[in-house]
């Protein structure tokens, strides 16, 4: 009997602790599943076989396991782009977290404390912002920390000091403030003296086993470096508002203070003239050395001289390689200071230069809005005695336009005025103005609206095959000019249905409205403020290039072929991802009929043989084999007809069919 009954509690035990294991697991497919939903864009698919009717994610990319868990999560490199939802932390036992060089957006969640066994957390290479949590002084295993190259703010925890184990700290290349958390020298023995009496957090790293690597360049950080971490390299405080020997600091106009004007001195602290005179004469120096430290002083003063004068005629003569203007720029906060740029004047010489005054004009005071988004409002209008436009009113105020951003506006409206083809929407000019703060692209607008708007409401019906077909094979054609027939190539940021704009005979033509977008990025990964003393020669030409993201121009496409035959939006609420639900049907040709609009009565099947071809190479693009739209648009060309013939025999025969039946 005791026998039965100790079998009987080994059975209850080991059903309790089986029941423990698997209720494990489904927490973190949960975890991993809810990430998946904030991942908006996933160019590379890379996520594609994260299923959450899966009760196993051990299979999944990037998830790895042992022990019935999630350990590690490594989903670095491959462009998704979204948020990091705060259920991700519910993965309770994981080791690594490695989510670098990717397009994440929005703030880290303060959740992330509850990782107790982590190791391992890599956020680097993206677009997170807001400050770093205070709870991350909670991952107390740690050991490497990574948040380099995001758009963080706010000061550096003290509770960072926390973590005894951390041994590689990188937080460059963001936007932090304030000091880095650790007594100074001159405050050192009072914090230790009060630190059991106030926050022991006071001391920061100083507190903290010494770092092996840290980071801490090109943010915003002021005061000094902190005694216990002069062991660094000096290069891990460059590029900050910080006074340190031997380091290149930012310019004081970004420190908040003139460039005339030296920092305030902390209290306490000593130097020049400023010693006590009680003791003068302890610090008196040798009159020999007077003399070898006044040589030394003139001798420097004259190499830097001739430095600084060879600087100028360089700086002068790049200026008058091409014919100049001056725009002066007030300096925002300010009345009596005046900055001025440098540009180069032959850059919109070309382009027609509109104002407010007929802009507003012709889009009826601005009223007749046809689109409009955080960056820019879309307006619609008609020129007096010309054609309708389309004009783009960019959002930002006059206290947070740079010079930089002026100059980045100017080359995109050059970028733009160059493209000149039959399918890419023609830029004809822009509107710059001081008062009121005026930043506006004119292109020409195609009357028919957008192919999104056809395909999505009610005119969708007016979209046969062969008119999609002729959209299809226009689309290709503006690709391939923008990547292979001009020099430099030229991208679609935002390749999508809401990017083609139709003619009256729907004809496509291409419009690249979310170009600010990348003048944003691009004057916020290089921006520098002019030299309030004086004017500083800036050439358009040493700027930072237009991104170009032909691949993922060429993946956009495939998307947009899917989009075009079957009249469903990339995303929706029911089917999911667009490239996910007709994935099993680009495999099987017999099931490809499946993809297509129930409103489209006539199609050949060899022209839908050939979409579901093209789809395949575009959506399954790798840096390892790439197609170009050259290729691609070849293919469509010969294999596509849009002669209409096939609708207008399927037509006749209709019209014989009901001619016999009556």
């Amino acid at each position: 009997m005791k026998r039965l009954v100790s079998f009987q509690l080994i059975c209850v035990c080991l059903g309790l602790f089986l029941a423990t294991s698997d209720a494990v697991l489904p927490t973190e497919v949960h975890a991993l599943t809810v990430f998946k939903e904030a991942i908006f864009d996933d160019p590379l698919l890379v996520l594609s076989n994260w299923n959450g009717l899966d009760s196993d994610p051990c299979n999944w990319v990037g998830v790895y396991c042992s022990d019935d868990h999630v350990r590690k999560v490594n989903i670095s490199g491959f462009s998704i782009k979204g948020f990091i939802a705060e259920e991700l932390f519910q993965l309770s036992f994981l080791h690594e977290l490695i989510l670098h060089g990717n397009n994440l957006i929005g703030s880290i969640p303060k959740e992330i404390g509850t990782l107790k066994h982590l190791k391992v957390l890599d956020l680097g290479m993206n677009q997170l912002s807001g400050p770093i949590p205070n709870q991350i002084g909670d991952l107390l295993s740690v050991i490497k920390i990574n948040l380099q190259s995001n758009a963080l703010t706010g000061k550096m925890p003290l509770e960072l000091g926390n973590l005894k184990y951390l041994q590689e700290l990188r937080l460059d290349r963001n936007k932090l403030e304030g000091t880095v958390p650790g007594a100074s020298s001159t405050d050192f023995a009072s914090t230790m003296r009060g630190m059991y009496a106030s926050n022991t957090n006071a001391l920061g790293f100083c507190r903290a086993t010494p770092l092996k690597i840290a980071d801490f360049s090109y943010n915003y950080l002021v005061g000094s470096v902190p005694k216990c971490l002069e062991y660094l390299p000096k290069a891990s405080f460059q590029g900050n508002c910080i006074k340190y020997k031997g380091i290149t600091t930012r310019a004081p106009e970004q420190c908040g203070f003139t460039s005339t004007a030296s920092p305030r001195k902390p209290e306490g602290m000593k130097h020049g003239p400023e010693v006590d005179h009680k003791h003068k004469h302890k610090h008196k120096p040798h009159p020999s050395k007077l003399t070898w430290l006044l040589a030394l002083e003139v001798v420097t003063g004259v190499i830097a001289g001739l430095i600084f004068l060879v600087a100028l005629l360089m700086a002068l003569h790049r200026c008058k390689e091409k014919p100049l203007s001056i725009i002066p720029w007030k300096k925002p906060g300010t009345d009596k200071d005046c900055m001025t740029i440098i540009v180069d004047t032959d850059m919109l010489k070309d382009v027609r230069r509109y104002s407010r005054h007929e802009l507003e004009f012709a889009c009826e005071d601005f009223s007749n809005i046809i689109g409009s988004s955080s960056d820019s409002i879309v307006y619609k209008g008609t020129m007096k005695g010309g054609p309708e436009i389309a004009v783009i009113s960019l959002s930002n105020q006059e206290e947070n336009w740079t010079s930089y951003l002026e100059l980045y506006f100017q080359k995109e409206v050059a970028d733009l005025a160059r493209l000149n083809h039959q399918h890419i929407g023609k830029l004809l000019g822009y509107c710059i103005e001081g008062n009121p703060f005026t930043r506006m692209l004119v292109f020409e607008y195609a009357s028919n609206g957008t192919l999104s708007e056809h395909l999505h409401y009610e005119h969708g019906c007016q979209l046969s095959w062969t008119r999609r077909m002729t959209i299809v094979i226009g689309i290709a054609k503006g690709l391939k000019y923008l990547h292979t027939e001009i020099d430099p190539p030229f991208t679609i940021s935002e390749l999508n249905s809401s990017a083609v704009y139709l003619t009256d005979d729907f004809s496509p033509k291409l419009v690249d409205f979310e170009s600010w977008k990348t003048i944003l990025t691009r004057s916020e990964n290089n921006s520098r403020p002019i030299s309030s003393e004086g004017a500083m020669c800036v050439q358009p030409c040493s700027l930072e290039a237009r991104h170009l993201d032909i691949q993922g121009n060429i993946f956009a496409f495939g998307v947009l072929l899917l989009e075009i035959i079957s009249g469903r939006p990339p995303i929706s609420k029911d089917k999911g991802f667009l490239v996910d639900w007709a994935k099993d049907y680009l495999e099987d040709p017999e099931k490809m009929a499946s993809v297509v609009d129930p409103a489209l009565k006539h199609l050949r099947e060899e022209d839908l043989e050939a979409i579901r071809e093209v789809v395949t190479i575009c959506i399954h693009v790798r840096p390892r084999d790439k197609v170009t739209m050259q290729e691609v648009c070849a293919m469509l060309e010969r294999k596509l007809d849009i002669s209409g013939s096939s609708e207008l025999m399927a037509s006749s025969l209709a019209w014989a069919e009901l001619a016999l039946s009556s």
